[in-house]
């Protein structure tokens, strides 16, 4: 039997800004979304961008790819990853694979990022479930 977390608790809001789908984002200005840096906390995840508009789930569970090693379950803090996923608050860029751009980023030291509660992980697809 398989296990759906899909929909669940789900609500978004509209937000201009051009984002990837997909990815995490945070807010950027009044009514703007950016995509995050290694180590940027973030407030959702855009479930469809067009052109310079997005939705972006801001509760309720999501899949998100992550970086570097497997986020444990349960409630975790978590940090964005800097390549529109996410990773364990505490690690660096050059743990988690880099930015998008090849540099090696890093995490503020004593980064604790944001507590998710991490319901399911898939190792092999790199993604984990979390209730926003």
């Amino acid at each position: 039997m398989k296990v759906s977390f899909e929909g669940i608790g789900q609500w978004c809001a509209t937000f201009m800004g051009g984002v990837t789908e997909g990815h995490v984002v945070k807010v950027d200005s009044g009514g703007c979304v950016a995509g995050c840096a290694a180590g940027d906390p973030f407030c959702g995840v855009a479930v469809c961008a067009r052109e310079d508009a997005c939705t972006v789930q801001m509760g309720g569970f999501a899949a998100v790819g992550y970086s570097g090693a497997a986020p444990a379950l349960g409630y975790t803090a978590l940090t964005a990853d800097g390549k529109g996923g996410v990773q364990s608050a505490g690690q660096t860029g050059e743990e988690s694979g880099g930015q998008d751009s090849g540099a090696a980023a890093s995490v503020p030291a004593g980064q604790a990022g944001r507590s998710y509660w991490v319901v399911d992980r898939d190792e092999s697809g790199k993604t984990v479930t979390i209730l926003l």
